[in-house]
């Protein structure tokens, strides 16, 4: 049986007094498309933030086809990696946030080839054409020379999911990548996803949008208070959950 792309073992984060996230585990294939849902300060977000080295761990441990993040095995002895060596495992990972987070000075195609030419030092003509590519990829390929002000919000949450492909990542993240955006805008970023879902690209999805979870995702964790309270297909998770907690939740969004 293959090794999952992602082991989440028994990881605790805490900022002060509180508890963000406590004794988390969880496995996820690789191909997967996992989303996660819970309330606002359920330790979502924090996950994320973790699994891509954004935010320490506390306790526990995350594998990354396994290779353990930020951290080296020396014998017996577990040595804290360098920023250098956090910043080359990050690199598998590609992350979509809330905020577009676009550099509003570069044109759409800029940002896109930005992280290409710059960090993996690949030949510029070769990024100048992915980047063609992946703007039409996202439907924006008449969208090349326009600036960020001059898009729509999911028009620049678009070019935010083609520059993260561009450093052809093993590994995506989104961190609720529609809740910024207007309710008419939402549908053309979930479309992106839908049809990045289905080639396969592993995905780790922080959602309120329960009907993408429904139709896209292999598998839906519900948490709260830092915790796992079930996960399971989203057909079992989303109509007929076993916890009380996870049925208010449902309940409330609907």
């Amino acid at each position: 049986m293959p090794s999952p792309m992602v082991s989440i073992i028994n990881v605790s984060k805490r900022f002060g007094a509180l508890q963000a996230l406590d004794e988390v585990s969880l496995e996820i294939p690789r191909g997967a498309v996992q989303c996660i849902i819970g309330p606002s300060g359920s330790g979502k977000s924090t996950l994320l933030r973790c699994i891509n080295q954004l935010e320490p761990t506390d306790s526990g441990a995350i594998f990354l086809e396994d290779e353990l993040l930020g951290f080296e095995r020396k014998g017996d002895k577990l040595l804290e990696l360098s920023e250098g060596q956090i910043a080359g495992q990050r690199m598998k990972t590609g992350t979509v946030f809330q905020r577009f987070n676009l550099f509003q000075h570069m044109t759409a195609r800029e940002n896109i080839v930005e992280g290409p030419l710059r960090v993996l030092n690949r030949p510029r003509g070769e990024v100048m054409d992915e980047a063609v590519a992946l703007l039409e990829r996202v439907g924006l390929a008449d969208k090349s020379g326009a600036y960020p002000a001059e898009l729509s919000g999911g028009q620049q949450q678009r070019v935010a999911i083609a520059r993260a492909l561009a450093m052809r990542p093993k590994l995506l993240l989104f961190d609720e990548p529609t809740s910024a955006l207007d309710p008419e805008l939402v549908g053309e970023v979930l479309a992106v996803m839908h049809d990045l879902a289905r080639t396969g690209m592993t995905m780790i999805v922080v959602t309120h949008e329960l009907a993408f979870a429904r139709d896209a995702a292999s598998n839906v964790v519900f948490m709260d208070r830092g915790r796992i309270v079930e996960q399971g297909l989203p057909t079992t998770i989303l109509t007929e959950p076993t916890e009380q907690r996870t049925r208010d939740f449902i309940g409330a969004e609907r």
